[in-house]
């Protein structure tokens, strides 16, 4: 039996036409709705849960619940996606529930200080251990809804694409570019510290300034991803899969039996193109977490539980922090769209792919210089850094918005076309990718707090770690990704 057939064999038919590139387009636009709700909590969740109590050590312990589910839930939504009989389609009733899902959980993230109090949390202990059991639900459902959309939505566009690998190629680099503009109005509404003001009723007793702007940022999310989702699914339409078609196509092995016959079924590409992705992901994790605490930590020497002045100087440093997210996410807006004349300028998108993992190294060593020029304008007291490196931080999160973009649209689209010349379906197949995201993630989520905290508690040994990883996924792909078989050039 060839590889990968006995899970997925029909799920995605290769020789079926591409949709128009406006239908593509619309359903990429998903992706702006997903990732505002995704930029608030990459911006302010990490400083906003050690305001509910929980230490520095251990709040890297809660972004394991991200990788934990997505280990479970992409594959399984990707394999239940494929063989959906809904007459609304395959990936449609996922994604609609998906955006159910987030609204929901939005809703415990950003009343959880307001919950905890309702149920007894004191406003005179540092600890609130109540808003901090809502913060961590919520978190996993919104994980668990985030996964629920992308992979559906990445799978739709496949689809739509048809046999067209420009057009595949197109569609991730879409869907890249509009996590980018997620990302912008995402970072821009969270460095705003008077958005609260839109609805007063957000800031409570229970809740303060900065509590009630994340509050505010959420609805702003929920209204937009309402919109993109909406628009997508009434305006494109998806072929039902009939039940007949699920019989045939598809045999009744129990789905954790065909997964692992997928993993041992796997082409030698495609655990080559795992291998870079893991490494990628380790590379970027310590950053994702930590990036605007790094800023309010090491650039502006705050703290979360020191005196006042540094909790006010930690405050300015993730703002300023937020603000260098938003650059980043212009740039990698705006290289998203340029992936492919890239490609073609490197003569093969692994190139693209492997410069990118390059610059990721680089930038994350900087982060070491940046920070002891830092410390060093700290000597005589506690005051904002110099303008030298303030300039050099948001540098650094500028150039970083490059190889964030090969990394939201490169492995997606090699894994989709891969997918194709085995003949597997694209739900699995971008279900079983995600394994090589959530398992890094895991793994950087479970040491980075005592790999920090052994070297003095800050971020700075997390970010070598990335370098290190980043570096070698960069040379991995460079050396190991095939040319000739798989993708095409361009």
């Amino acid at each position: 039996m060839e590889h990968g057939t006995i899970i997925t064999s029909s799920n995605h038919d290769p020789s079926s036409p591409s949709s128009p590139i406006g239908k593509l387009i619309l359903v990429a636009s998903i992706a702006a709705g997903v990732q505002f709700g995704w930029a608030l909590q990459l911006s302010l969740l990490t400083p906003y849960v050690q305001l509910l109590g929980v230490p520095h050590t251990w709040s890297s312990f809660i972004w394991l619940c991200g990788p934990l589910s997505g280990l479970l839930v992409q594959p399984t939504i990707g394999y239940f996606s494929d063989r959906c009989t809904s007459r609304y389609g395959r990936r449609r009733p996922f994604i609609i529930s998906g955006a159910i899902l987030v609204a929901f959980s939005v809703f415990l993230i950003g009343f959880a200080a307001d919950l905890g109090r309702a149920l007894g949390d004191s406003p005179k202990k540092k600890t609130k251990p109540m808003a901090v059991i809502f913060f961590v639900i919520g978190f996993w459902i919104l994980d668990v809804a985030n996964n629920t959309l992308q992979g559906p939505c990445r799978a739709f566009l496949a689809d739509l694409s048809g046999n067209s690998h420009a057009k595949m190629s197109a569609s991730n680099a879409f869907f890249s570019f509009f996590m980018a503009v997620g990302n912008v109005l995402g970072y821009a509404a969270g460095s705003y510290s008077r958005l609260y003001k839109v609805f007063p009723f957000t800031k409570t007793e229970a809740c303060d300034i900065y509590c009630a702007n994340l509050k505010t940022c959420f609805i702003f999310s929920i209204v937009l991803l309402s919109v993109v989702v909406a628009l997508a699914c009434s305006v494109v339409p998806e072929t039902p899969y009939s039940r007949e078609q699920s019989e045939e196509d598809n045999d009744s092995t129990p789905f954790f039996s065909q997964l692992l016959t997928a993993l041992k079924g796997l082409s030698k590409p495609m655990w080559i193109l795992f291998m870079v992705t893991a490494l990628n992901w380790v590379g970027w994790f310590p950053f994702v977490l930590f990036d605007t605490d790094w800023v309010g930590r090491e650039i502006y020497g705050g703290t979360t539980d020191g005196t006042a002045e540094q909790r006010v100087l930690y405050d300015k440093g993730v703002s300023y922090g937020t603000l260098g997210l938003m650059i980043y996410a212009v740039t990698l807006g705006v290289t998203s769209l340029a992936i492919e004349p890239m490609a073609k300028l490197f003569g093969h998108v692994k190139r693209v792919w492997g410069f990118g993992n390059v610059i990721l190294a680089v930038c994350l060593a900087l982060t070491l210089l940046v920070s002891h020029k830092a410390a060093d304008a700290r000597k005589d007291g506690l005051k904002p850094p110099p303008f030298g490196v303030k300039s050099g931080t948001l540098a650094i999160f500028g150039v970083l918005g490059f190889p964030q973009a090969v990394t939201f649209s490169i492995p997606f689209a090699l894994a989709s076309i891969y997918s194709n010349t085995s003949g597997a379906g694209q739900g699995l197949s971008l279900g079983l990718l995600n394994l090589a995201i959530v398992i890094p993630q895991m793994f950087v989520s479970v040491i980075i707090g005592p790999l920090d905290h052994a070297f003095g508690g800050g971020n700075l040994p997390g970010f070598v770690l990335g370098a290190i990883a980043s570096a070698l996924s960069g040379v991995c792909a460079f050396i190991l990704l095939p040319s000739a078989a798989g993708p095409p050039k361009n």
